[in-house]
This record gives C-alpha cells, sequence and structure tokens, in this order.
C-alpha cells in the first residue's frame, strides 16, 4: 500500500520516562529540546487518564513551540483527544490499521519490530512510518525485552522506512548503531536521568552529521 506522508524521522528521539512530576517531565524536556531532540514520545503506563491527559496537553504545547512532533506511546485515543501527531504502537497493542483509520492519513505511526524482519515486513504493508528495532544494550526501562542484533539494522534499511533504534543506547554506543543505518535513535534514562539534559542531547544530536533536522544550540 502507498506510505503516508508523515514527519520525517531523525536523530534523536527524547521518550519521557514514568513517574515524573508535570513541572519536573516539562522542564527536563524542554531541556531536551533546546538540546537539539527532534521527536518526542510520551510514554507513561499510568492509570490516572486525567493526569495522563493532562500531562500529554502539556507537552503538545511545549513541544509545539520547538516545532517538534509528538508521539503518544500505544494510546491511540489519547493521540487523537488531544491532536497528537501520531503513536508508537508494540506489538500487544492496537493495530496499525485502526490507528490510521482514527488518526488519519497525515499521522506518524511506528511500530516495535523487535529483532524481526518479518514484523517489520507487516508494519510496512499495513502503513507503519517508522520501524523501531531493540533492545540492543541491557535496558533499564525494559530490562527483560528481548534482544536484537545490530546487523539487522542493514537488513531493514532495504525496507525503505526509518528506523528507530531503542534500548540501552547511551552517547557512547549509539554511534555503532548509526554506523549500521539507525535513522533515530529513541532514548529514555541516558537522557532524563543525566545530570545536564540539554548537554548530553546535544551530545546525542553531535552524533547525527546529517541529520533532516539540525541540531540546535543555546542561545
Amino acid at each position: 500500500m502507498t506510505q503516508p506522508a508523515f514527519e520525517a524521522i531523525a536523530g534523536l528521539y527524547a521518550i519521557t520516562p514514568d513517574n515524573r512530576p508535570l513541572a519536573q517531565l516539562l522542564r527536563e524536556t524542554k531541556q531536551a529540546l533546546q538540546g537539539g531532540a527532534n521527536l518526542v514520545q510520551f510514554r507513561d503506563k499510568s492509570t490516572d487518564t486525567q493526569q495522563r491527559l493532562k500531562s500529554a496537553r502539556a507537552l503538545l504545547a511545549l513541544c509545539a513551540e520547538f516545532g517538534i512532533p509528538l508521539i503518544i506511546n500505544d494510546d491511540i485515543e489519547l493521540a487523537a483527544s488531544i491532536d497528537a501527531a501520531g503513536v508508537h504502537l508494540g506489538q500487544q497493542d492496537a493495530s496499525i490499521a485502526e490507528a490510521r483509520s482514527i488518526l488519519g492519513e497525515q499521522a506518524i505511526i511506528g511500530a516495535t519490530c523487535h529483532g524481526s524482519i518479518e514484523l517489520a515486513r507487516q508494519a510496512k504493508q499495513q502503513g507503519a512510518s517508522y520501524l523501531a528495532f531493540g533492545r540492543f544494550f541491557n535496558s533499564s526501562t525494559k530490562p527483560n525485552a528481548l534482544p536484537a542484533p545490530i546487523t539487522i539494522l542493514p537488513e531493514a534499511k532495504k525496507l525503505q522506512l526509518p528506523i528507530v533504534a531503542i534500548g540501552g543506547i547511551t552517547h557512547l554506543n549509539a554511534g555503532q548503531l548509526l554506523a549500521q543505518g539507525a535513522d533515530a535513535i529513541a532514548v529514555v534514562n541516558a537522557l532524563y536521568g543525566a545530570t545536564d539534559i540539554d548537554a548530553r542531547a546535544m551530545d546525542f544530536t553531535a552524533l547525527f552529521t546529517k541529520s533532516v533536522y539540525p541540531p540546535r544550540h543555546h542561545n
């Protein structure tokens, strides 16, 4: 099927951590954006629907200030309710087709493919905007996730969709993933857990010599 139009997926992809007070989450995400993050994903596994909605709306407004897409993890209804740029779906979540029917042809829809080219082929056929592979290194966010071989990245590039690498990635090991074909690096703890988030984001963006969105600098 014809792939939908979507924002270019490249560079540092910031994923928010759980259990952050909203004020802190906004402050830290702003620092990540100032450091050059090109996409933000709101990932919150709590069951407080109203708080999740409040946080998502606040993050959307912040991302809009920087002209950066906000992606919602797993929750199509939340993405639709705030008019987010799109949604990221795991293998146990709703289908890409359902997300596309609700969010529209312009929405960014990411698909978790773990370490499977077959899952990636299926996601592309269903209309995914980008393909996410990982974990590539030990991950504190998902310690039990199955590892993915780095060698899957050049193979995945043949599918001609943006490739997002995730899982235990730091500014010290990300370069080898980029060298194998990753277009974007998705990071949680290595970014939000840094003492200086702005500086750490710049460490990541410095790795992207041909990023679609040029790295930002301090004012």
